[in-house]
């Protein structure tokens, strides 16, 4: 029995470079290869087009009949009552369901606009401690059409246009660094998404050789380190991962992050009341990064089954004047929405909500 053969190309999954490249026998150059990206990413077309300006349309039905434009199926979408977070849920090659959350950035009148925080993969391998996409373990990769995907059916499904995109969904994206970096590049380009460089960011547990090839790939992306702890005992029991990369080699690499390209290292810094929150705390990580410009990124913790626990005002502002005092370098605190909705930061585990749910409506039926 005969099967059909695999497609030349998959849209969604390949650059504007890789586009040209396959599809050269076929006669497309630089100029078309942008207008079929486009064609599918910026105009969001199921397949290519037969009727593109200045393009025949009979090298199209020959594109057509070479490539596909995958698509994920849309399981579930809910919206948070409380801050209007929303959490999409999607399943793609695999069985397993993936999660992505819309944040809406709506307080400045004709700026309204939402950034994405994607998954890169189903599960992840870390185990943080606190982080429930980890108590999942790995199950696997996604692919870039995946990622891409993501971002094309929520941004159809919004009334504010997507201008930001962080890689703090499910998942490592070091350990899936290839094809996160081509997702990057694609939501990036002009006939992409169009959404610039600077608002992707990157964010990593600490797996040291990726951050170094990162570094030395000059990656326009900003770059967000999970830190959490500045004493590697301390450490080693909330994020594993320092049981395999130091926090010295870590810090090395961080050094060698900006020593390249100048720009001040974010650190991230979840905060669990009674662990790192402390003077010692501030005083450990000031010492740690004496030499190195920073910005400190601090969030709450998430951790519905309560083994960790948040800071109280009075401990959070204790903690925030002793950082003020040894540390005296840019904190930033960031809100953890969507909680109520399980769409908070480290509480993805690929599950449905019953609050604010809402029907799908962006072009696929609930499975």
């Amino acid at each position: 029995m005969s099967t059909a053969a695999a497609p030349l190309l998959r849209f969604k999954n390949a650059t504007v470079d890789e586009i040209e490249s396959a599809l050269a026998p076929l006669g497309v150059n630089a100029k078309i290869a942008r207008r079929l990206q486009a064609a599918v990413c910026r105009k969001g077309h199921a397949e290519i087009p037969l009727d593109i300006p200045e393009v025949s349309p009979k090298l199209l039905q020959r594109v057509r009949e070479v490539t596909d434009v995958p698509r994920l199926t849309l399981i579930d979408k809910v919206v948070s009552p409380t801050d209007g977070f929303a959490k999409y849920l999607f399943r793609g090659e695999g069985e397993q369901p993936f999660e992505t959350v819309r944040i809406p950035l709506l307080h400045r009148e004709g700026d309204q606009k939402y950034v994405l925080c994607v998954s890169s993969q189903v599960g992840c391998a870390m185990a943080c401690a606190f982080c429930a996409t980890g108590k999942l373990g790995f199950q696997r990769n996604l692919a870039t059409w995946e990622i891409i995907d993501q971002v094309l059916q929520v941004q159809a499904d919004s009334e504010h246009p997507v201008r930001g995109i962080v890689f703090m969904g499910m998942g490592e994206p070091m350990l899936n660094y290839d094809r996160v970096m081509r997702a990057a590049r694609i939501l990036s380009e002009p006939s992409g998404l169009a959404i610039d460089g600077k608002a992707i960011t990157i964010s990593t547990v600490g797996i040291v050789p990726m951050i170094r090839r990162f570094t030395r790939e000059k990656r326009p992306y900003k770059l967000v380190v999970s830190l959490t702890s500045a004493d590697p005992e301390t450490r080693k029991t909330l994020l594993p991962i320092e049981n395999k990369y130091s926090t010295a080699n870590l810090l090395d690499a961080v050094r060698e992050y900006h020593a390249v390209t100048g720009k001040r290292v974010t650190f991230a810094w979840t905060l669990i009341s009674g662990v790192n929150t402390r003077e010692e705390d501030a005083r450990r990580l000031a010492e740690l990064t004496r030499d190195l410009p920073i910005i400190l990124d601090i969030i709450d913790v998430n951790d519905p089954t309560g083994e960790f626990r948040r800071p109280d005002e009075a401990e959070l502002n204790r903690f925030r004047d002793a950082l003020n005092e040894h540390l005296k370098q840019p904190v930033v605190r960031r809100y953890s929405g969507g909680q109520d909705i399980g769409g908070g930061c480290g509480m993805l585990a690929g599950q449905q909500s019953d609050v604010g749910r809402q029907t799908p409506d962006v072009g696929e039926t609930r499975a």
